[in-house]
């Protein structure tokens, strides 16, 4: 149900217990039915059980529930590991619905759940005869058991749980990426599945009743031939045909009296059931209504403050109105796994003073004195660029309520919401990442630097430059189709090409490779987690981005931030990215951490804020790096450092010396009419302009963002669901093959990065080429 299952994903912990609907509860106290197996008598808490001592201080012993033929439920006690204090303590275990929860007690069932874990993605292990360890991502539980045997019926029943836990996760993902929306078509399928079982057990009952009459009516006419006076032989006959139909009859009676009780038994569960579902039904209700008034509480609340007389400047978000200058918004609320500290308490680790230019710091120091005339990917006019659109059809004024799709969806991955096309923009996911080398020229200009801190200073503010396109951009691009590319070949005019494809559904996974004749290369595989948590919206990209240079070998790695979606019931939506950055070149292990500032009400810092230093290998620092993401990035050389003051957490801050910042990387203005152009800069303007020779498999091909783009958003949703459609007959029929062993991408091939041992998937070539021959004849038609 939707309390159970959704409502439980947005409590922390994030593997908290799941409501009782879930099958937490209470167990019978006594007593087992005669074919219930009972769980051993558990013993100490160090090892197995062997001897008389360990079974006479055994506690009694527990009925376990059951597991019903092809079920997963199992229940029973266990011992374990606390810490090193008290070691190991037993505990009820409960494994339902592919979840194993515990509790203290099996009366804490009904009220308290002290962890669950979720066996679908977990890996279970036995290190001896009678342990069993568990454990999934940052968890994992040392278990205990009573013997060897009862470790073995917990193994089994663990595996056999997390088998059919996974086959329910996989029947539940399609490759469409969207989910069927609860309708009123499935109201009132329910509705309609629950009338026919009425209906059948009407029919069963009826059934019954016949077979009680004729049956006893073939009886009496048995019993009156046989009375009859017939030669010797027909009396045997008859005698015979006699005892058959009184076997029939006791048979009948039996399958009646069996009927009877399923009958009765059917009709007390199902007026159980419809209360019950009645019941769900009003408490979602109240639950959506209550979640929406808070949600426009919270913003009168918000509203109220900001419109305070006295209230400082600082504390007033700037939500997007419409115009095209910067916007900053409030603090971005972190993931509920994630401990936060409001922006007021959570200082800088170091404190930035000017250097007094008198007192013989040199100031000309080697990083350009300021931004250089960075020549933009898209609509900067240049000798030898192509001719470029320089806008696009006007978005058109649909109203529809966000609320009214996602309140459903609390709890899912982004990726499985259905959406339609009026709250994405006219780009793939493909394009938003080729988005990123909107400054590329960051990357041309460090590959010119003498130093490796001072390369790194440009990659740093590379790396932030890619997210000032998303200040306004709170639209979802589209979900690219398996398969789908996405090329961008600027080869003569900026020295660079880019390739992107989409080799993972679900998880969404892109491929993106950049090769420059300037230089560097570029790569990275980026998977898309998203958590709709109701009020607003989590996207956090996973997988490392590397750059290396090919004259100097410099190798860099690093990995993006937590994007944050503001405001998804009521108000203006806005967006923010907080987190940390860790830049590392594993050439020189020189490394930069940039932090980024989630806005806060009572922080008196600029909004957008992003700091951090460029250390060497030694950890000696050399720059400091400051900014914002939305506007641009500065550098400060490091010409002293000291320990100051220490704040109030017992923290020792640094004191940097600085000679004056010099600016890296500035943003550009967004072109005339951007707000009625989904606030698309020059280059993403571009980005989805029909060009001539690429592949069938190309975004720019895509029907319905071409609809959505000329402002046919009905169409646009129409031929969406077509896609979908053919896409999922394309997985089952790929599913269907008896040798089929997953998806395998057309231009990019699976390896272990050689630095940071992760598999990723890598640019194997070809593509060019085919481009050059015009032979896409291993393309599939994915359109």
């Amino acid at each position: 149900m939707f309390l159970a299952g959704r409502w439980a994903a947005m409590v922390p912990p994030l593997w908290g217990c799941y409501p009782r609907a879930h099958g937490c509860t209470p167990a019978r106290a006594h007593g087992s039915s005669p074919a219930s197996p009972r769980l051993p008598a558990l013993q100490g808490a160090g090892s197995c059980p062997g001897g008389a001592r360990g079974r006479s201080a055994a506690p009694p012993q527990v009925p376990r529930s059951p597991a019903a033929p092809g079920s997963d439920t199992y229940k029973g006690w266990l011992f374990k590991w606390t810490n090193y204090l008290k070691g190991y303590q037993r505990r009820w275990f409960v494994l339902s619905n592919g979840l194993l929860s515990y509790y203290r007690t099996q009366a804490e069932m009904a009220h308290t759940c002290r962890g669950t874990i979720n066996l679908s993605t977990a890996h279970i292990d036995t290190e001896d005869s009678c342990n069993i360890v568990l454990s999934n991502g940052g968890r994992t539980y040392h278990l205990k058991a009573n013997s060897e045997v009862e470790r073995q019926r917990w193994v089994t029943a663990l595996e056999l749980a997390k088998a059919k836990a996974i086959r329910m996760r996989n029947n539940q993902s399609d490759d469409s990426g969207d989910e069927e929306p609860a309708s009123q078509s499935d109201k009132s399928e329910l509705h309609g599945t629950l009338k026919t079982l009425s209906s059948k057990l009407e029919d069963l009952s009826t059934c019954n009743d016949l077979i009680a009459k004729h049956g006893a009516a073939l009886q009496r006419s048995l019993s009156e031939l046989e009375n009859l006076k017939l030669p010797a032989e027909s009396g045997e006959k008859i005698k015979a045909v006699n005892e058959r139909a009184t076997l029939f009859r006791i048979t009948s009676n039996a399958m009646i009296n069996a009927c009877r009780d399923f009958l009765d038994l059917a009709e007390t569960h199902s007026r159980k059931w419809q209360r019950a579902l009645q019941y769900e039904r009003e408490q979602r209700i109240r639950l959506e209504e209550t979640i929406e008034q808070l949600a426009k509480q919270h913003n009168s609340l918000e509203r109220a403050c900001r419109g305070a007389p006295g209230t400082a400047e600082h504390l007033k978000p700037f939500v997007p109105t419409g115009s095209v200058q910067s916007s900053k918004g409030e603090a971005s609320d972190e993931d509920e796994e994630t401990e936060y500290f409001d922006a007021m308490e959570d200082a800088p680790a170091f404190i930035t003073v000017t250097a007094d230019p008198n007192e013989g710091h040199p100031e000309d120091w080697n990083l350009e004195d300021s931004v250089s005339r960075l020549g933009r990917v898209g609509g900067m006019k240049c000798k030898e660029r192509r001719s470029e659109r320089t806008r696009i059809p006007d978005k058109p004024n649909y109203s529809l309520n966000l609320w009214s799709i996602m309140k459903n969806c609390i709890g899912k991955e982004l990726s499985k919401i259905p959406m339609p096309v009026n709250f994405n923009e006219p780009l793939s996911m493909l394009q938003r990442l080729t988005e990123d080398l909107e400054y590329h020229e960051l990357l041309d200009k460090a590959v010119k630097c003498e130093s490796s801190t001072e390369q790194m200073c440009f990659v740093a503010a590379f790396s932030v430059s890619s997210y000032s396109t998303t200040v306004h951009r709170t639209a979802k691009p589209f979900n690219p189709l398996l398969g789908e590319t996405y090329e961008l070949d600027r080869l003569e005019e900026f020295g660079f090409r880019s390739l992107c494809e989409q080799v993972s559904h679900h998880p969404p996974a892109a491929a993106h490779h950049v090769f420059s004749k300037r230089g560097w290369t570029l790569w990275q595989e980026i998977t898309i987690a998203s958590k709709f948590r109701g009020k607003y919206l989590s996207i956090m990209p996973l997988g490392a981005i590397h750059l290396e240079f090919h004259s100097s070998g410099n190798h860099y790695v690093w990995r993006k931030v937590t994007s944050t979606v503001h405001n998804i019931i009521v108000g203006k939506l806005w967006i923010d990215q907080s987190g940390e950055i860790e830049i590392v070149n594993h050439k020189s292990k020189d490394k930069c951490q940039l932090k980024f500032t989630p806005y806060s009400y009572f922080s008196r810092d600029v909004p957008r804020k992003v700091t951090g230093v460029v250390s060497d290998a030694d950890g000696k620092a050399h720059y400091v790096m400051s900014g914002t993401w939305d506007e641009k990035m500065e550098c400060s050389k490091i010409v002293h450092s000291s320990h100051g003051s220490t704040s109030s957490e017992g923290k020792q801050k640094t004191v940097y010396q600085t000679l004056s910042p010099k600016v890296l990387w500035k943003k550009y203005p967004l072109p005339e009419n951007a707000e009625n152009m989904y606030f698309f800069s020059d280059l993403a303007l571009t980005l989805n302009e029909p060009e001539e020779r690429v592949a069938p498999t190309d975004s720019r091909l895509r029907p319905d963002q071409r609809l959505m783009e000329s402002g046919r958003w009905d169409e646009a949703n129409v031929e969406k669901q077509r896609l979908e459609e053919k896409q999922r007959a394309v997985r089952r029929r790929r599913e269907a093959e008896a040798d089929y062993e997953g998806y395998i991408p057309l231009w990019f091939e699976r390896k272990v990065d050689p630095v940071t041992g992760e598999l990723i998937c890598v640019y194997k070539g070809g593509y060019w080429e085919a481009k050059d021959k015009q032979d896409w004849s291993v393309c599939p038609d994915i359109f």
